[in-house]
């Protein structure tokens, strides 16, 4: 059976448009979140296809947030499916038994991530991943700004006191 959707062809294209030109940072964000390369491509990917097919968005000027806020859903949907299974790859196993100290403090800061709560690790992803400004985070978040500076706040805390404690071990 074959479905046909009804949706604005110009609405359709613009979505292509848009992801296409920005196709590197969602696959970033999506990495950012799941560490695996497959992963991230399959998220993106998920995201294409919810947005094409949703018909929430209203305004073509709020493009950005709101695909945003699909990919950062869906990733979300994705680590709560996947409850958290880490596999760790051969470059990590050579990386731990080769003694490369220089390279410790981007795996500790990635592992710290990987802790925090998902409403904290977002907005620490969004605003210094993805460099975007506190009002942009708010919006993707559907957040008050003042909620994002808080969240933001603790996170960072929280980051410093694992990084701290990580680098007196």
């Amino acid at each position: 059976m074959c479905y046909v959707l009804r949706k604005k062809p110009r609405q359709e294209e613009m979505i292509a448009e848009y992801v296409i030109q920005n196709k590197e940072r969602f696959y970033r964000l999506a990495y950012s979140y799941v560490q695996n390369p497959d992963d991230a491509l399959d998220i993106v990917q998920d995201s294409i296809h919810k947005a094409i097919t949703s018909k929430t968005l209203k305004d073509e000027k709020a493009i950005k947030s709101w695909f945003y806020r699909i990919v950062v859903n869906t990733s979300l949907d994705f680590l709560r499916r996947k409850k958290k299974v880490t596999v760790v790859d051969d470059s990590t196993i050579q990386l731990h038994m080769s003694g490369h100290e220089d390279h410790y403090t981007d795996i500790d800061l990635h592992q710290s991530l990987n802790e925090l709560v998902p409403e904290y690790r977002s907005v620490v992803i969004l605003r210094y991943f993805e460099d975007l400004k506190l009002e942009e985070v708010a919006e993707i978040l559907d957040l008050n700004v003042n909620t994002v500076k808080t969240r933001l706040y603790k996170a960072l805390k929280i980051l410093r006191v694992q990084m701290d404690s990580e680098e007196a071990n």
